[in-house]
């Protein structure tokens, strides 16, 4: 495996920016330190682990207790939902939200940007064809700076017409979740997965003082996560995607999870979830590409 590792820094480290590393049991992670900030990327799942800008306190939330093993979602970061959302459609015995972010993926380019940003690029390399067709693919392209760029690529080479459900399951770093507020929601549809799938409407900001599991449809609008113990804003910025997922465990389920770090690190975060889900999923003909795109920035309250 280290002779691995050695390939891929040879191949796409960048002296001083980007390096890749073992992270125990052949889990491969790339960290990456530039003039704006320091990440961490897996490439299993060509999955964001943590995302910081100098200066400031750590954005994308990582459970202190999260396992970095070959096969297992990570409790944290960016997971990706591909190529569906939830339960499987048809067969309930499918991974829950597809199976992108528990295989491997390969690096396909990495650049040091002009603007001291860091480009990192993969496709998903396993596919299992009895759960999905090869041919519906699926590239990450991550631009990595001061703002954090992540784009979600689809393409349909197979000559049939297929719909994907997708999402970039942020886990977002909040001071308190029960004193923060979602912004740019209002008026939404949304359906209360934790009130048996209701249909609702949202009133005013998203506030957080129990389980929440809500499927927003939205009009692509930017959403923004106000922070008022840590005394900053976090603006997210999407392309692409037709819905938002705001997620948060809680008491109960945090306990239950076991993987948190702690009976209260539901606490520390909070999931907006760029998504395509539900009745927003995405029919892509063959030929098609479906691009899901977030930009992700933070200012100061």
């Amino acid at each position: 495996m280290g002779t691995r590792v050695s390939t891929l820094n040879s191949k796409f480290g960048i002296d001083g920016q980007l390096a890749f590393r073992d992270a125990g049991d052949g889990f491969i992670v790339a960290d990456i330190d530039n003039g704006h900030c320091t990440a961490s990327v897996a490439m299993q799942g060509a999955h964001l682990m943590t995302w910081r800008p100098k200066g400031e306190k750590p954005v994308i939330w990582m459970s202190p207790a999260a396992t970095l093993a070959r096969g297992k979602s990570i409790r944290g970061g960016v997971p990706i939902c591909w190529p569906w959302f939830g339960a499987h459609a048809h067969n309930p015995s499918f991974p829950g939200h597809g199976f992108a972010r528990t295989v491997s993926w390969d690096v396909v380019g990495t650049t040091a940007l002009d603007s001291g940003s860091t480009r990192i690029s993969f496709k998903i390399s396993e596919c299992n064809p009895d759960q999905w067709p090869c041919e519906v693919a699926a590239e990450m392209h991550m631009v990595i700076g001061r703002d954090l760029e992540m784009e979600l690529v689809t393409e349909n080479r197979n000559d049939e017409v297929f719909t994907i459900g997708d999402a970039l399951h942020t886990y977002f770093t909040v001071g308190d979740v029960s004193k923060a507020s979602i912004r740019g929601l209002d008026g939404c549809d949304y359906l209360d997965k934790v009130d048996d799938g209701a249909r609702k409407v949202q009133d005013g900001n998203v506030i957080i003082g129990s389980e929440v599991d809500r499927i927003y449809f939205d009009k692509g609008q930017d959403v923004v996560i106000e922070d008022p113990v840590m005394k900053r804003r976090i603006i997210i910025e999407k392309r692409g995607s037709r819905s938002t997922v705001v997620w948060n465990p809680w008491i109960g389920k945090c306990k239950q999870m076991g993987d948190f770090g702690s009976d209260d690190g539901y606490l520390g975060m909070v999931c907006v979830e760029s998504a395509n889900a539900d009745e927003d999923t995405v029919q892509l003909a063959p030929g098609d590409i479906h691009r899901l795109w977030v930009r992700y920035s933070v200012k100061k309250a």
